[in-house]
């Protein structure tokens, strides 16, 4: 298909490492040449993921005791029996927010800007649908309060009702007719040419101009071609697609960025004179980008197509001009004039329930969508979001002891490009490693150390298991092998 502009997005690299972590164990381990060696290695391993899983769990626990009293579910019911003044509930809750923005934080997940949203809303891709939140149905209180006392650079414009977390790229792509799709296109640029024939165009630009004063490098920063050390997906849309009778004819293929995961936080307005104490977490996978609209919450119903529309207006002027006619006639028929109203209502009449029938399909294809695209909510995604954490801090720590081990000494900067490095040569994935963390973790466990100049060097296989000791799990295991045996 041809194009008229090569529209690419810059992505910042993301600090998550997308390898299992038993894929990663298994192919470090295979490195070592000595298996004596090996085997220390993969006791180190388990030792290492024993010990962190250890730190985190009185953190963990306290986040999901706090967000039982905030299930939309069984929150209330909880919250009655606690018998708390309405100042100690807040309290409570805005701790539940400040362990979930830590969580998130390890997670290496990200608070999305009004740039990206403007970017992801720009164009369309397989939900062709116009679809907008229901702000009178979100409070507007909760994230204000915490945001209040924990400032954020870039916060959006939604932040007070909702907000929206994104981690990790990849790129969806589709082949097919698009019929409809096209058809809808069509009209669009139809529609635009009258307006710039009309000269409206040029008034509502300068709307939309003062509107988006507020980020006027938002091009240049998030579309313009991509730095070195940055990740570009280029993004193929059926409205840059040139116009030919082989073009709309024949099979089209599009190609559209993703959020690999999304995590939308927020809650309901008060009803019924009675608080909405109830906190919602939800959470997404492989959102396209040009279909974020999807996860957000408190949907309105969404509103007809082009193409609805131009049904509509067709519909009106064939009644209209049929009524006219039948009134000029010199001598018109009564019976014939009531006959040709009656059918022009009868076909206004298809018309609208045709409607109605469309926005209840355009529902349900939104809820059919969402149902596809939804991975957990609640308790189950921040059951998720703890254990990931210790992944991704487990490899972190994993793999920056092995080139300390493999390679010896290094500064932070060197060890950092040598992990990336790694990543890059054994399973050809880029990520921007959080070499900060990793070392922390490190000399938090006692294995790696720095000299008089800095560097960092770690202690021999055996030693580093000698340092942290037979854990817990072990024992267990340990003690049910007797058992069996």
């Amino acid at each position: 298909m041809e194009k008229k502009n090569k529209e690419v997005i810059r992505l910042e690299k993301e600090s998550v490492i997308p390898i299992l972590k038993p894929k990663l164990i298994m192919t470090l381990a295979n490195l070592i040449e000595l298996s004596s060696d090996r085997a220390e290695f993969l006791k180190l391993c388990k030792r290492v993921e024993y010990t962190i899983r250890a730190w985190y769990l009185l953190q963990f626990e306290d986040l999901m005791q706090l967000y039982s009293l905030f299930d939309p579910v069984t929150g209330a019911q909880k919250l009655e029996r606690q018998n708390l003044t309405p100042e100690e509930i807040d309290v409570l809750e805005q701790n539940f927010l400040t362990y979930l923005f830590q969580v998130m934080d390890k997670s290496n997940f990200k608070l999305t800007t009004d740039e990206e949203i403007d970017v992801a809303l720009s164009g369309q891709y397989l939900l062709n649908l116009p679809i907008s939140v229901d702000e009178s149905k979100l409070d507007k209180g909760l994230l204000k309060r915490y945001f209040a006392e924990h400032p954020h650079e870039n916060l959006p414009d939604f932040a007070d009702k909702y907000i929206i977390f994104r981690r990790g790229i990849g790129i969806d792509r589709t082949t097919d007719y698009f019929v409809l799709e096209k058809v809808d296109m069509l009209i669009a640029r139809f529609w635009a040419y009258i307006l710039r024939l009309t000269r409206i165009e040029k008034l509502l630009s300068r709307t939309s101009s003062r509107r988006h004063k507020k980020h006027p490098k938002k091009n240049d920063e998030i579309l313009s071609e991509t730095d070195r050390d940055d990740l570009s997906v280029e993004r193929i849309r059926l409205e840059n697609m040139e116009l030919s009778v082989k073009n709309l004819l024949s099979k089209t293929p599009i190609q559209e960025p993703t959020f690999d995961r999304i995590i939308v936080v927020y809650r309901r307005a008060r009803t019924n004179a009675k608080d909405e104490r109830g906190i919602y977490v939800k959470h997404f996978k492989n959102i396209p980008m040009a279909d974020l609209e999807i996860v957000l919450p408190e949907k309105k119903n969404p509103g007809l197509t082009p193409m609805d529309w131009v049904k509509f207006l067709g519909s009106a002027i064939v009644g209209l001009v049929a009524v006219v006619s039948s009134l000029e006639m010199p001598k018109a028929d009564l019976w014939v004039i009531f006959a040709v109203v009656s059918t022009v209502i009868g076909y206004c009449a298809k018309t609208y329930f045709t409607f109605q029938a469309n926005l209840a399909a355009y529902q349900n294809l939104i809820t059919q969508s969402m149902y596809d695209k939804q991975l957990d909510s609640g308790r189950g995604t921040l059951l998720h979001l703890c254990d990931d954490v210790i992944q991704q801090e487990v490899k972190e720590v994993i793999i920056s002891f092995f080139i300390l081990m493999e390679q010896g000494k290094a500064t932070k900067q060197d060890l950092d490009l040598r992990c990336e490095e790694l990543i890059k040569e054994e399973f050809n994935e880029s990520c921007n490693f959080d070499v900060d963390d990793a070392v922390h973790k490190l000399e938090k466990l006692g294995i790696v150390s720095r000299d008089t100049l800095g560097r960092y060097y770690s202690v021999g296989l055996k030693r580093a298991n000698e340092i942290i000791g037979t854990t817990t799990e072990e024992l267990i295991l340990k003690a049910k092998q007797g058992v069996s045996t």
